[in-house]
């Protein structure tokens, strides 16, 4: 199989990563953070490595801001609904994937907050100049995902960002698509709250995630669940330090020692050089699909400006479609469908039609590999 689906989750993982996991479930199987014994020593240890880890790709202030969720969709929820109250205004934009405008819609219905979208081009870019319009006296929130999971457009997150601070909101991105392929120093950044998947370009098992969060603005966002720590046991309410505040119950301690395993790859790596090398993947597939007929590419056209995210569509086929032929045909699995984003395929012009297909690179993708989906794209649309 060519595995051309990294936007969703990433495969191939490093083969430490797997290893790290079967250890963890043959040997280990400890708790993190509860006990005295060498096995919940050594996860617990494991555990705490892992977030180090992370805080130093990101550029966190320290390991404790960075708090562990089971995705990217929980660390939203966690903020959206920790932190608005009624009467509050959030600004987005219209190309959010639906862990912003769901849980936004929810709290519009049970909170009666106030939501306003900002449109995106024809490229699935914002104008941080429709921000700045955007804001109000009673603005808390401004939420923008860091890369669309539709184009892989790179949205201004910066300049927005200095815009939301100018206001006295709070920025919050979406980082599902960019952690650990973009570099960043979240430190340096006008960024309160990043939202992080551990499974795509951190590169650990599914079921994992993660949220930083700037010293303080922990005082303003609610626990969602509380209970067991294994700290503070004698108290009778949730503890207001970080972690603990957001991590109770059982971690999922196989997939965080595989996390950590695969965050060591990536610092190994460097986050610099997996960003080039995708950059360098996605020209080859930009210049490859240029030379289609009938086949219409969406986002940008230079590579510089997007990550490893590819939407294309072919006239006369549905994007399942085209999917399904090159899966059954070809051995090539992409995504097909709007994506859990149908405000960007709304910008896109893409939504009637039933979205598009997603071609999306990864660490282990290789240069044979995009030749081969572009020769395969090309006789598909031969036949349209």
């Amino acid at each position: 199989m060519i595995y051309l689906d990294n936007a969703a989750t990433s495969f191939p993982k490093p083969e430490a990563v797997y290893s790290a996991v079967d250890h963890y479930q043959r040997s280990n199987g400890a708790p993190v953070g509860r006990g005295a014994y060498n096995a919940t020593l050594d996860v617990t240890a494991s555990v705490h490595r892992c977030r180090k880890q992370i805080a130093d790709l990101l550029g966190a202030q320290s390991p404790e801001q960075i708090v562990f969720t089971f995705n990217c969709t929980d660390s939203l929820n966690l903020v959206l609904h920790g932190l608005l109250q009624p009467g509050d205004h959030v600004v987005t934009s219209q190309i959010e994937h639906n862990s912003v405008l769901r849980p936004l819609s929810t709290l519009q219905h049970s909170r009666h907050i106030q939501v306003t979208q900002v449109p995106a081009d024809s490229n699935g870019k914002v104008d941080p100049f429709q921000f700045r319009q955007a804001l109000q006296a009673n603005t808390k929130l401004v939420a923008l995902m860091h890369a669309s999971n539709v184009t892989g457009t790179i949205q201004p997150i910066h300049e927005v960002g200095e815009l939301a601070h100018r206001a006295g909101a709070l920025f919050l991105v979406d980082g599902a698509q960019t952690a650990g392929q973009l570099p960043i120093q979240l430190r340096d950044a006008p960024i309160d709250l990043f939202a992080f998947a551990g499974h795509k370009g951190l590169l650990g098992p599914l079921g994992t995630g993660g949220l930083y969060l700037r010293p303080g603005v922990e005082e303003r966002v609610a626990s969602l669940r509380q209970g067991g720590t294994g700290t503070h046991s004698e108290d009778d309410v949730q503890p207001s330090s970080l972690p603990d505040k957001y991590e109770s119950g059982n971690h999922n301690a196989p997939g965080l020692v595989g996390l950590e395993a695969g965050v060591s790859w990536l610092l190994g790596r460097g986050v610099e050089s997996v960003h080039r090398q995708e950059q360098e993947l996605i020209l080859q597939l930009l210049e490859g699909l240029a030379e289609i007929p009938n086949l219409r590419q969406l986002g940008p056209c230079s590579a510089a400006d997007r990550v490893g995210v590819v939407s294309i569509t072919i006239p006369d086929y549905e994007p399942q479609a085209v999917a399904a032929i090159l899966d059954q045909s070809f051995g090539i699995a992409v995504r097909a469908g709007l994506h859990c984003a149908p405000g960007a395929h709304r910008a896109l012009g893409s939504l009637e039609s039933g979205g598009t297909v997603r071609i999306s690179v990864g660490p282990f993708t290789t240069a044979a590999e995009i030749d081969a989906v572009v020769a395969a794209l090309s006789q598909i649309a031969a036949t349209a």
